[in-house]
């Protein structure tokens, strides 16, 4: 958390993630140039390096999207989450080299408006395989431009978490589109069918691994529980929830984040303000629920982040009962303070 706007919050984990991701990409870059020279050596360095740096784009987009889905299946991927912004980053900017070569290479030397030509350079011969495949790049890497002009807490806090979440969930759209100006481009090429495989291969994982992450989360959100005349929910065991850890549990269609730390039971609302982030998957550290995805901070007897900040959730109401906890399914207004549940003092019937 920062208590005012910052290009970066620089830290000594952001900076190793950079200097690995930065090797990384110019490893790839190398060695795809490197093979190139020996398998097309008639290509020219514009063609190299626009195929280098398109592919890299491409891959990384892959694991930006894989990643989400991997952390709700195992929090051992949150490092992951917590970069992934300087990820996008670099995906965008490799994604920006290979449009810059493409319009220079191809629509540059013309007596038509560069940007112009990409739009219309290549009428439609019909059928889907004769599709202009350009015009579907320009608009995934406008997509990208804006997602990455808008990767700042500066953006989030001013659109809003909901606005700001819907633009960049427009990732997908981007997505669908690169992957027809890849598709259509390796058709009309007559390129060898490494590239289709690779393409098919990543579409595969993509599908695969957020239909398992939904349906994991289908199977833990089906258990919504009824509540009683009064309004109460039984939300399960004490015991099923670790010290200084949280559990999420449907309550009146809503997720709610309930956690257990010394002796004490607390609920509020499991999306957190900074990017709806899931607090039910956080922990409570040094008194406060902190959000697995970047570390965001709420009190859990108010759903208010330590001053200076100013975030706040809605909580809800606790009563333990001989080790079961139950929950008021109306929310309280975001910030209002309610009495955690003492353990120790469970035993009696609800009132």
């Amino acid at each position: 958390m920062s208590v005012g706007y910052r290009a970066v919050g620089w830290n000594r984990n952001k900076t190793l993630y950079d200097r690995w991701l930065l090797i990384g990409v110019g490893l790839y870059l190398a060695v795809f140039i490197g093979v190139m020279v020996v398998v097309n050596p008639d290509a020219t360095a514009e063609t190299m390096i626009l195929r280098a740096v398109g592919s890299a784009a491409l891959i990384l987009l892959h694991v930006i999207l894989c990643i989400g889905p991997l952390c709700r299946m195992n929090p051992r991927f949150l490092p992951l989450l917590y970069n992934r912004r300087h990820m996008g980053v670099t995906m965008f900017a490799l994604g920006l080299v290979h449009g810059g070569f493409a319009i220079f290479q191809y629509h540059a030397l013309g007596d038509t408006n560069p940007f112009v030509s990409v739009l219309s350079g290549v009428p439609w011969s019909g059928g889907i395989a004769g599709l202009p495949f350009q015009p579907f790049g320009v608009l995934g890497l406008v997509i990208l431009f804006l997602m990455a002009a808008t990767s700042h807490d500066f953006w989030l806090a001013n659109l809003t978490a909901p606005v700001w979440k819907a633009l960049h969930m427009s990732v997908y759209v981007a997505w669908g589109a690169l992957v027809l100006h890849v598709a259509l481009g390796v058709v009309q090429d007559d390129r060898s069918y490494a590239m289709s495989g690779a393409l098919f291969a990543g579409i595969l994982i993509v599908g695969f691994l957020h239909a398992r992450a939904a349906h994991a989360e289908y199977k833990r959100d089906e258990s919504d529980r009824i509540p009683d005349s009064d309004g109460w929910v039984y939300a399960g065991p004490v015991d099923d929830i670790a010290d200084s850890r949280g559990i999420t549990r449907v309550i009146a269609g809503e997720r709610v984040a309930i956690f257990h730390w010394d002796g004490k039971v607390a609920a509020l609302s499991n999306v957190c303000q900074h990017q709806n982030g899931p607090l039910g998957e956080g922990r409570v550290i040094d008194g406060c629920v902190t959000c697995p995805w970047h570390g965001y901070q709420y009190r859990p007897e108010d759903g208010r982040s330590p001053p200076p900040f100013e975030e706040k959730v809605p909580t809800f109401e606790v009563r333990v009962d001989d080790g079961r906890i139950y929950v008021q399914q109306r929310p309280l207004p975001a910030g209002t303070r309610c009495e955690p549940a003492v353990v120790a003092d469970a035993g009696g019937d609800r009132a």
